[in-house]
């Protein structure tokens, strides 16, 4: 998960409150220290640590406890909405108009992760629907438009780039007349070399002749406190300007990017949050904290869950409650969940669990169900269709072609079975299943 080790800090500190059997003022201020000295690992501002600190320790001691809420759960509140406030307390939406084409500009200093973004932007807005385009503007890095093609292929979004061309504006126009009839053109400007004033004169010109609907500058979470330089810098350029930062996945500085980013008053809309092309999301601060404090994020996993949602024809639906729940059926599954996420980021989701599950078990668990996939492909349509037809000779050589084991091919066919009999009891009490008509 994005900021694990500062997460894990925070919701210790919290399980103290929780466990203390009167909530007195040696407690709060044991909390107050456990929280500095969290955030202060995590690269926070000492300035904003020593504000948020007092302003959480002012109202956990003397801000009245509302009638019916025991004093523990109101000071994780307290905790809770602090931490919101400082990250910018509700999501930013894009300038995205409907029914008219959308061009948006990201620009950043050389090795912000721009081009990455710009590819994960581009399939963020598509998996919504939105008929994308990508425009490569960098005329100055060797290999720029190859690699941002390389990304769009994966997505199946076009590209549009001219190496020949070494103005960039010409090439931006060209490529926006190309892109007519798309909702959405992003564009990727070439990076400096940590040299903001260069970077905003070409944002500058750029965005006079273009005249983006939104100008996006893309910050490398991983560079701490002096995130805000950048932000600083962009934001009093333009009113137009916004923020996603990059690279968060595994940062033991990303908290100071956050929050000094969110300090400068430039918004937040996205952060990464890996290396896949699916990972970057909404920057939504009050679901970020309540991840980061192990309260879960269910109004996250519903959005992540709709994006995998397998749409099951009814017919098929009636056969698997029925009983005639296949190992195809099974392999849809499978495939649904590696949509929605790694095990260890959808635990983070849920309340409670988040921190309380060892990394190495949802490790073991998402492993398992990588040989469960190979092991399926490995099976004949008919073995997929009919598993009772697969006897200890089909396994061994199940288990070749899979490249593993023949226990890991029983154990697929014993957590099947145990599946198949979990919908036949379904059927038995008449619960609704949760499938869609095609």
């Amino acid at each position: 998960m994005v900021l694990d080790k500062l997460g894990s800090s925070l919701y210790e500190s919290l399980k103290k409150v929780f466990g203390a059997s009167i909530v007195d003022e040696n407690v709060v201020r044991e909390l107050i220290r456990d929280l500095q000295r969290a955030l202060l690992q995590a690269d926070v501002n000492v300035k904003l640590v020593l504000d948020l600190s007092k302003r959480i320790e002012e109202r956990a001691l003397k801000e009245k406890v509302p009638p019916g809420i025991p004093r523990k759960e109101h000071i994780i509140k307290v905790v809770y909405e602090e931490i919101v406030r400082l990250l910018g307390e509700k999501p930013v939406p894009l300038n995205i108009k409907p029914g008219k084409r959308s061009v948006i500009m990201l620009v950043g200093v050389q090795g912000s992760g721009k081009t990455t973004t710009a590819a994960k932007l581009a399939r963020f807005l598509q998996k919504r629907g939105f008929k994308t385009a990508l425009i490569c503007a960098d005329t100055f890095r060797a290999g720029a438009l190859a690699q941002l093609s390389q990304l769009a292929t994966q997505i199946n979004v076009p590209v549009y780039g001219d190496e020949k061309k070494k103005n960039p504006v010409e090439v931006v126009i060209d490529g926006l007349k190309r892109f007519e009839d798309y909702d959405v053109v992003i564009i990727d400007t070439a990076g400096r070399h940590k040299d903001e004033k260069s970077l905003i004169e070409e944002m500058k010109v750029m965005q006079e002749t273009i005249k983006p609907d939104e100008v996006i500058m893309v910050i490398d979470g991983t560079i701490g406190q002096q995130a805000a330089v950048q932000a600083k810098a962009f934001h009093e350029t333009t009113p137009l300007g916004s923020i996603i930062v990059a690279k968060l996945d595994g940062s033991a500085r990303g908290g100071g990017a956050l929050s000094a980013v969110a300090a400068t008053g430039a918004p937040i809309k996205f952060i990464g949050v890996g290396e896949k092309i699916d990972d970057v999301e909404v920057f939504d601060p009050p679901s970020f904290v309540g991840r980061l404090l192990g309260m879960g994020d269910l109004k996250g996993l519903i959005e992540k869950v709709k994006e995998a949602e397998l749409k099951v024809p009814e017919r098929r639906a009636k056969a698997m409650l029925s009983g005639k729940f296949t190992l195809m059926d099974m392999y849809e599954q499978i495939e649904a969940m590696r949509s929605v996420g790694p095990f260890s980021r959808v635990l983070k989701m849920l309340p409670g669990l988040g921190y309380e599950i060892p990394e190495d078990v949802a490790n073991i668990a998402e492993e398992k169900l990588k040989k469960w996939r190979v092991i399926i492909q490995s099976m004949t349509p008919e073995e997929r269709e009919n598993p009772q037809m697969i006897n200890a000779s089909r396994v061994r050589r199940i288990a070749r072609g899979s490249g593993t084991s023949e226990k890991d091919v029983k154990d697929l066919l014993n957590q099947y079975m145990w599946m198949r009999r979990m919908m036949k009891t379904l059927r038995r009490k008449g619960l609704p299943v949760l499938f869609r008509k095609r």
